[in-house]
């Protein structure tokens, strides 16, 4: 008889939020076509079990699955053996006719080897009962890249059509559809093609939720040594034009990214495979760990509607209980909700704020401004009174007030001070409730 594993409680009980919290993405992932797209080598790394684990469980959530693989160390290995030094010019390989042999015999190899793989059934492991069907096919057809820079580039190609329907056809059939980096002529001819602009131009071909790129290193800024979250295809432009010198490895993931969210498609995300259970993290968590890339921002401040009454309520209830917030019932926020401002991150709402107009004042008060817990240390503060300030000037308002209990210095230190009562607004002194007794600040904006 085994003993029963030790768990701690604290442990137990972080699993069971995070699978409770993974559920509306369980949800929303569902019967969504998935393009990921991972360098050759991921498939030499001793820990690429973990990835194979992991499309095994995105194909059993119902998560319509296409895999595309690079071959690059693979290819370089068979020229080694030959003694033939591998020819790139401006990243992109030159493939004569001997290395195009070594790209057959690479793209073959590693085929089959990624097929075994998710073959694998054995009992006690991740893969126990999953029973998956992987199809390959001449899917990609392809056409000859040229000469670029006096440079012939022989047998290395670019994607000329896709054939979906048939992709997509595998799709319907629960089927893991694997796709290598080689693109097929009408003529019969066989080129070389890069992994990343296949993956992008499958995913941009079946319209897929999202392209994943299993990246070898974070995506860093390299001025502050941190990474980056989340870049709009605006941004992520604008990141690649001011650091040139970016390494290989990220600019051309980043390249494709900006491609597929222009073709349409609504996120890329760009994950650094050395982080176990990163895909994971990254599909079923709120923050992720990897780095976004959409047309559209990923965290927006806007006005509120009545669709957002729920998620004011669940933000502010907590510190209503706590008397940092003057209790509102969903009636009064149902009517003034056009007073509200929100910051929503990929649906959730993490901060709020409203501006209440004082009648025949030329004022208004700043309210209920809260933000989540998890995301108090990103400026999210600042971004709503900045927000609301710029509401109140397009009002033609001359002042705001703010009735606090808790927050007192944080808004002393943006400008505010402390108001005389006497000289409020009557309509400002009705709202007052003495047994908060809040402090009463004041700003001129006019």
């Amino acid at each position: 008889m085994q003993p029963k594993p030790i768990d701690t409680p604290q442990t137990q009980q972080a699993f069971v939020n995070w699978f409770r919290n993974s559920s509306p993405y369980i949800h929303a992932h569902r019967k969504r076509t998935f393009v990921i797209s991972f360098e050759g080598e991921a498939l030499l790394s001793t820990d690429f079990a973990h990835h194979v684990h992991d499309f095994a469980l995105l194909n059993s959530l119902g998560i319509r699955l296409v895999l595309v693989h690079g071959i690059r160390p693979q290819i370089d290995e068979r020229l080694q053996q030959l003694n033939l030094e591998p020819r790139f010019h401006q990243n992109l390989r030159v493939t004569d006719a001997q290395a195009l042999e070594c790209v057959k015999e690479a793209a073959g190899l590693v085929r089959v080897e990624i097929e075994a793989r998710l073959s694998l059934g054995l009992a006690n492991s991740p893969m126990a009962g999953a029973k998956i069907r992987v199809i390959s096919g001449n899917f990609v057809t392809a056409k000859p890249l040229g000469v670029i820079d006096g440079v012939d580039y022989l047998h290395t190609g670019v994607v000329r059509g896709i054939d979906s329907d048939a992709i997509h056809q595998q799709l319907s059939q629960h089927n893991v559809v694997l796709i290598s980096p080689i693109g097929y002529s009408p003529s019969g001819e066989v080129f070389n093609l890069s992994a990343e602009q296949v993956a992008t131009e499958v995913a941009i071909a079946l319209h897929a939720e999202k392209l994943i790129l299993l990246t070898e290193q974070d995506c860093c800024d390299p001025l502050h040594n941190r990474s980056v979250a989340q870049m709009t295809t605006q941004e992520a432009i604008s990141f690649l034009a001011q650091h040139t010198t970016l390494a290989h490895a990220i600019r051309r993931p980043l390249l494709a990214a900006i491609t597929g969210c222009k073709a349409g498609i609504e996120r890329v995300h760009l994950i650094n495979r050395h982080h176990d259970g990163a895909l994971l993290l990254e599909l079923f968590s709120r923050d992720g760990i990897g780095t976004l890339i959409s047309s559209d921002p990923f965290e927006s401040i806007r006005p509120a509607t009545l669709k957002d009454i729920a998620g004011i309520l669940e933000l502010i209830t907590p510190l209503e209980q706590q008397g940092i917030l003057v209790k509102r019932d969903r009636e009064k926020l149902e009517m003034e909700i056009t007073d509200y401002i929100i910051i929503e991150r990929d649906g959730m709402i993490i901060a709020c704020t409203a501006l209440h107009v004082l009648p025949n004042a030329a004022a208004g008060v700043i309210a209920c401004m809260a933000v989540h817990p998890n995301y108090q240390k990103g400026a999210r503060g600042n971004r709503l009174l900045e927000y609301v300030t710029k509401r109140a000037k397009t009002q033609q308002l001359m002042t705001v007030f703010v009735l606090t209990t808790q927050t007192e210095h944080w808004f002393l230190e943006r400008g505010f001070i402390t108001a005389d009562f006497a000289k409020a607004p009557a309509t400002l002194k009705s709202r007052y409730n003495p047994q908060r007794n809040s402090k009463i600040l004041v700003k001129t904006i006019g």
